[in-house]
């Protein structure tokens, strides 16, 4: 995994710990929940750029057909 998945995976963890302490008010949960949302969206997007670098021939390899 990339440096850049692992900060994102830290990120949504930290804001997992933040929701299940029961600490936050309403309207703090309503935040976090959506900026997990977005990082959510990084990731996946950071997974699916990896998942392309990873499908590329190496080369001397031809594609088929």
């Amino acid at each position: 995994m990339t440096d850049k998945l692992d900060d994102l995976i830290h990120r949504l963890e930290r804001a997992a710990e933040q929701l299940r302490s029961g600490e936050l008010s309403a309207d703090a949960a309503a935040t976090l929940v959506e900026d997990c949302a977005a990082i959510a969206t990084e990731a996946g997007a950071e997974l699916d750029r990896l998942a392309r670098a990873s499908a590329q021939p190496h080369p001397g390899q031809d594609t088929l057909l």
